[in-house]
């Protein structure tokens, strides 16, 4: 990857984080304690979240010994580590709080663009480029920022900037099987996304036997988590295709238990 398309990578980020930060910004302490849909999380916590991811990114650029640390204490409570770092962050004045995520966003720019081209980062999952970094990031920051709004009663903007959710979605299709310990298919799908802007994105063999077709939106939400396969458009071609649009992961770490259906929602 070339330094431009990191810096276009890094610009997008910056964009989304931009556009969330100044939905928060002016929230008033009740507001920050607003719950989100993720469970016992509030809007400090979710920011909280991103600021320790953020800050973890700059210390997987840094020494080797700062990230063999974390990684120490990430084994030592593998289940709470995540939850208790943005519980605990997301504690505290939220002043305090959102300088913190500033100050993340802005070291997590300056380490990325100083890595040397060629040379990967550590993570919880396969080490990554820099750029591959500020995609996940940015795939980090957009999903969170769905969940602030969704508590705050916001719509969200919706823009082709997502491309870089989409395609984290298809190239860890595989991994969405092997975290339910399900074997990857072992053929590549067709996969054609209709972006925001009406754009056709598209991934794999255009004669693939099976495919996945619908609005790039929808794929970018479900690979988060953010919305159930019963609420999506996507439309799903071969036995192998459909499962993946119900187990589609783009986020390291165990699967969780998603959002529920409209349907159900609305009759519990």
């Amino acid at each position: 990857m070339s330094n431009d398309t990191l810096d276009g990578v890094l610009a997008d980020l910056a964009a989304e984080g931009d556009r969330l930060e100044q939905l928060v910004a002016p929230l008033s302490e009740e507001q920050w304690r607003q719950p989100t849909p993720a469970p016992g999380w509030d809007i400090a916590t979710q920011i909280a979240h991103l600021a320790w991811t953020d800050e973890t990114a700059v210390r997987a650029a840094g020494p080797k010994e700062q990230w063999d640390a974390l990684v120490l204490e990430a084994i030592a409570d593998p289940s709470g580590f995540v939850d208790n770092a943005a519980l605990t962050g997301g504690a505290v004045p939220p002043a305090e709080l959102l300088a913190r995520w500033q100050q993340a966003r802005a070291a997590l720019r300056t380490a990325l663009r100083d890595q040397p081209e060629g040379v990967k980062l550590p993570w919880f999952g396969p080490p990554m480029s820099a750029t591959s970094m500020a995609t996940a990031r940015f795939m980090e920051t957009w999903a969170h920022s769905l969940d602030v709004h969704e508590a705050l009663g916001a719509e969200p903007e919706v823009t082709d900037r997502i491309k870089h959710v989409a395609h984290i979605a298809v190239r860890t299709r595989n991994f969405s099987f092997s975290v339910h310990e399900l074997a990857p298919p072992a053929e590549e799908f067709r996969v054609e996304l209709v972006a925001p802007s009406g754009d056709l994105w598209t991934w794999g063999p255009q004669d693939a036997a099976q495919r996945v077709t619908g609005p790039a939106y929808d794929l970018c939400q479900l690979a988060t988590q953010r919305v159930h396969r019963d609420d999506t458009a996507l439309v799903a071609v071969g036995v192998d295709a459909e499962k993946w649009l119900t187990i589609a992961q783009c986020f390291a770490g165990p699967s969780g238990e998603g959002r529920e259906a409209r349907s159900e929602r609305s009759t519990s």
